[in-house]
Formats: structure tokens, sequence, C-alpha cells
């Protein structure tokens, strides 16, 4: 089949746009020969535990899923009593991005707090952490985190211990979805264990979608006290790969070496060579009335633009608002992003914007 697209076209929108990393793709077509034990039983998934063992600093149970949603729909279930409830960012992808997965397929009340910057805190977690023992009200159960958050902030693992200490002190567990949890390593510049398991987080959902996949996730449990009926939950979800190997095969490409750190590093520096030249333009005026409003601490970059401007700058470059209301949009960059995209994106910016 000829490629039905323009294969040299890049965007911001999301790193969901980008095509597959050339390293996962020869790893696909390495565990495609012969036959392998299907539903998890080949030596791929296998293998995949100790590889997440050594990330994590101790023994885990992974368990390779389809797509972010799933993950997260499958983790909490397997974390709550049938009363239990998530607590949550307003911003949270369980609660604006996934069409109502948790309530609807996972019947899961959802406890959403607003932040300023996408990050939860003890005493936020605090405003919804009540009502324990009272059954007129759903029970929270869980703090659910985004690491990097949606609005591309990154919690430091001092933010998370204080988290994961405040939550199980009042019984309650932490779930990290972590679908660009390899873009808060890199941000961190730290190992996965000092911001999961030696933070006292006790179930992470692992992105490798976002971070060059074809569609590869993992529910990783890294305390078994926290998660129960998982071998059945991921079937009952319909999350269950008949030919697991390959999921876990893009996920050994990525983590068993530094494909994963590698490409989140570069996705970042570039969200971060994006901000540099916007500043730049701000400072000597060949661009105007553009505003940051977030740290760029990942691969995001989120900014408002003036009324019009970013209807023009789409006609080249596809990206989202992220409200429309204040004029917000985000730019995400991703492993695949270059130099030159980002010159021409910012060359663009200034083209609509300098004579405002």
């Amino acid at each position: 089949m000829t490629s039905l697209h323009d294969t040299a076209s890049r965007g911001f929108a999301s790193d969901n746009y980008s095509g597959v990393h050339p390293e996962v793709l020869a790893a696909l077509a390495d565990a495609a020969g012969g036959h392998q034990p299907a539903y998890g039983g080949d030596v791929y998934t296998q293998r995949l535990q100790e590889v997440f063992a050594e990330h994590f600093g101790r023994p885990v149970t992974a368990w390779p899923v389809f797509n972010g949603t799933g993950a997260n729909v499958v983790g909490l279930l397997s974390m709550l009593p049938r009363w239990g409830a998530v607590i949550c960012a307003a911003t949270a992808h369980i609660h604006t991005d996934e069409g109502g997965a948790p309530e609807k397929a996972g019947g899961i009340k959802l406890l959403p707090v607003s932040t300023p910057d996408g990050k939860l805190t003890p005493e936020l977690i605090a405003t919804e952490a009540w009502g324990h023992g009272d059954e007129h009200r759903a029970q929270p159960a869980v703090v659910a985190l985004t690491q990097s958050s949606e609005l591309g902030t990154v919690y430091t693992p001092e933010e998370l211990r204080a988290i994961a200490d405040h939550a199980h002190a009042q019984g309650m567990r932490v779930y990290m979805d972590g679908a660009r949890l390899a873009n808060a390593a890199a941000s961190l510049d730290l190992p996965l264990r000092a911001f999961t398991s030696d933070a006292g987080i006790d179930v992470v959902g692992v992105g490798g979608t976002k971070n060059g996949a074809l569609g590869a996730e993992a529910i990783v449990v890294l305390d078994p006290e926290a998660a129960d009926g998982l071998v059945y939950l991921r079937k009952h979800q319909m999350q269950l790969a008949s030919k697991m190997r390959f999921v876990s095969a893009q996920l050994l490409a990525l983590f068993e070496g530094d494909l994963w750190l590698r490409s989140a590093r570069h996705a970042n520096a570039m969200a971060g060579r994006l901000r540099a030249g916007i500043e730049r333009g701000l400072d000597d005026g060949t661009i105007r009335r553009v505003a940051f409003t977030q740290q760029t601490q990942a691969n995001a970059v989120f900014a408002t633009l003036p009324a019009g401007v970013a209807d023009r700058l789409r006609e080249r470059f596809r990206f989202y608002d992220w409200d429309a209301a204040t004029g917000e949009v985000r730019w995400v960059c991703g492993f695949d992003t270059t130099q030159d995209d980002i010159d021409a994106f910012v060359a663009v910016i200034a083209e609509h914007t300098s004579g405002l």
C-alpha cells in the first residue's frame, strides 16, 4: 500500500499524532515469527516483568493493555471497592478526556478538584477526602494523579511522597496515570522508581503510545495489597490482548534499553526550544501578544493567543484550543519533532502576531 498522507507533515496537536519509532517497528518484526502462547503466556510478556522490576526497584506485576483509557479504568477498578470514589484534578484525563469511561464502563464516582497547575496537594485532596463512614457519600478510596500532568507540569518526588503519606494515613491508595511518565522522568532527570515506588505510589499506568509505540500501555502494580482482580478485570473491560507478545514487545523496545528516555528527552527539549523561540520573539518584538499560562516542564507548551490567530496558525500547523474562551492553546512535541519544525512554527507565529 502506498502512503495516503504527507509523511513530511508535522503538527503540535498531540504526541499521539506521531508515527511509530523505527526501533519499535523493528521489535514488532522481530517478535512476529513462529508461534508463542496467547494471552500473556509468551516470553515477551514474561521478560517485561523483569524489565519493569528493574525500573521500579522491586518485584512488580505488569499487565499490558491497549490504551491509556483502558489502563486507567482497569487500574482504578482493581483498587476500589464497589462503593469507592476517586479524587482527581479537575483537569485529569479520566475526568475530561475519556468519554465518561470511568463512570460508564467502570461505574466509578470521580471527585474532581480544581487546581491552578494540574497538580494535587494534600490540602486540595482534603477538600474531597471526607465523609468516611457516611453511607450517603461515595467513599474516597483512591487519589489519582497524572505525571506529567495534563497541564505539562511535573510532580517532584517530595510532592508525591507528601500526597502518598496523606492518602495512606486516611486509608486511601494512590494511582498514577503515567501516559507521559517518560517525559516526567526526563524532566526530573531521575529513574522511574524515584517518583513512583520510592515515593509511595501504589499502582501506575505506564505509557508507551505517546512516546513512540504503536499502541501499548501497562498497568504496573507496585504494592500487591493495593490492587485485586486484575486477571479478571482486564478481560472484563476488553483490554486483554490475545497476541499479547506484540504489546509487550513494544514496551520492551522502549524500556529494555534507553529508548523511552531518549525519546522523552528529545520531546521535552523541543518544547523547551519552542518556548525559548517565542520568548526571544517577545523580547525583540517580532512576536506580540502571546503569553504563557503554565510552566513548560515536560513536552507541552500552554499559551494564550490573540483572537483569530490560532485559526490562522492552524492553516499550517495542527494544534488544539485548550480554553477557547480565553484564547488558551496547547502545543505538544513528540519524539519525532525536529528543530526545523520548531523554527518554522515560531516563524509562523511571528508572521501572524508581529503586526498586532
